[in-house]
């Protein structure tokens, strides 16, 4: 019964995230590049006031796979290396941190290019 709860708040969090881009989209006059921008920024500048946690720890996937926690991931990746590197984890950490998700982003991302024939909007 705990793990039907842990996905009910998952979808319920990671649902409200998307809704909040949604209504972003259509309220505004932001494209969505510029919307991926600020989930991410706003992931990064929550945990760094150590709001965020509290969500992942709470939501679990919910929270973590939206922008908002790759800016999560981010953040927390430069955290650690500061504590174990000093000055130089705060450029470093962050981009070991999301090294893994990032080069499998790139992977499927070509995969995909060469399995499916790639053509522009109409």
């Amino acid at each position: 019964m705990t793990l039907f709860f842990s996905l009910i708040k998952a979808f319920a969090v990671g649902g409200l995230l998307c809704v909040a881009g949604q209504l972003l989209l259509l309220r505004t006059n932001l494209t969505s590049a510029r919307i991926l921008v600020v989930y991410v920024v706003a992931g990064v500048a929550l945990t760094a006031l150590g709001l965020y946690k509290p969500l992942v720890d709470f939501a679990g996937a919910g929270a973590t796979v939206p922008l908002t926690g790759f800016g999560y991931s981010l953040a927390m990746g430069a955290i650690e290396a500061v504590h174990e590197q000093g000055l130089v984890g705060a450029f470093t950490g962050g981009i070991v941190n999301t090294a893994g998700g990032i080069a499998a982003a790139i992977v499927f991302g070509l995969l995909n290019a060469l399995i499916f024939k790639p053509r522009p909007k109409p």
